[in-house]
């Protein structure tokens, strides 16, 4: 173990996705709708949905393994694995043990954080906080959810946002001297609005109050999201990307709009990917530097937010 850190860093990062695509005209031949009607209120074209033989640990397995070669690091190299998921089937064991036997990760920490949609911009900060009281010496931070597994496919106004598939990172601690590369967290919740994002019953389903969450989000976000540049030292305009939760098109656009990053990216990932809750923020960011939109270094905002209507929200620089 190392000690006190003054701070930590993303050094790799991954993402995967199922083969199987759903696209909205398949949709309409499932459910009463339409590619128009689900363009028009949430700005998805297609999403990724898992096969019976595809479980979450594998998808989070993947994408951590994507991770690791980024970062050109050893599953060894690991001590410290966070999953973050709503959707895990068994309690025991857990998803971070499931992906640390699947890498050969040897005798990492392994913990489960269920924060839904916010998880992974939780994990993160939890990795970080972990890092930086060097109780752990590198970290794998995973969000992966298959939303598919808990639609509710009779339902038009929710089994249209779903997807599934996971993103990681790899996070180790700064050199002495080195400004962090993970900003402050800015975290909390709203818990008299918790039941506005449900997964609950047997079997579990999805269910949320869109227009609530809707209204919450486009008015409460904003002030928050600058807040965390802020606890960053950073202006929104001086953001090169802006990676929200896919949760919805309709969203996103406005939101980005009023943190005032007016030069930066805005991830749109929820076009091809749908809702993959806890996925959604790195898979989101993996697609960005992959494609060569982010360069290294480069400030972005990470901002999660829905299920118990949580947000976490903290500036990284791409590895």
């Amino acid at each position: 173990m190392v000690g006190h850190t003054v701070g930590s860093r993303i050094v790799g990062i991954g993402h995967h996705q199922p083969a199987k695509i759903l696209t909205n005209e398949d949709l309409a031949g499932i459910v009463d709708t339409n590619d128009e009607w689900i363009r028009s209120r949430v700005g998805i074209r297609t999403r990724h949905i898992a096969g019976p033989d595809e479980p979450v640990d594998e998808l989070a397995a993947h994408a951590a393994a994507k991770a690791l070669a980024s970062a050109g690091l050893q599953a060894t190299d690991i001590d410290l694995v966070v999953v973050a998921t709503s959707t895990a089937v068994d309690r025991s064991p857990n998803m971070a043990a499931r992906v640390a036997a699947r890498l050969g990760i040897p005798s990492p920490a392994a913990l489960d954080l269920n924060v839904v949609c916010a998880g992974f911009t939780h994990a993160l900060a939890t990795a970080d906080h972990t890092l930086r009281a060097g109780a752990a010496s590198r970290a794998l931070v995973v969000g992966a959810d298959e939303m598919s597994a808990v639609a509710d496919w009779t339902d038009r106004s929710t089994c249209v946002l779903v997807g599934d598939g996971a993103g990681a990172v790899v996070v180790e601690p700064c050199a002495q001297g080195e400004e962090p590369g993970i900003g402050p967290v800015l975290w909390g919740s709203v818990p008299e609005m918790g039941d506005a994002v449900r997964i609950e019953g047997e079997p579990a389903r999805f269910a949320q109050e869109g227009q609530s969450v809707y209204r919450w989000a486009t008015r409460s976000l904003p002030p928050l999201a600058r807040e965390a540049c802020e606890k960053a030292g950073l202006e929104p305009a001086e953001l090169a990307a802006v990676v929200l939760h896919q949760a919805n098109l309709r969203i996103i656009e406005p939101l980005a709009e009023k943190i005032g990053a007016v030069n930066a990216v805005v991830a749109r990932d929820v076009v091809d990917s749908g809702n993959t809750s806890a996925a959604s923020v790195p898979i989101a960011l993996s697609k960005l530097i992959e494609r060569g939109e982010l360069v290294s270094g480069a400030p972005a905002l990470l901002f999660g937010f829905g299920g118990n209507l949580s947000y976490a929200g903290q500036v990284v620089r791409c590895p």
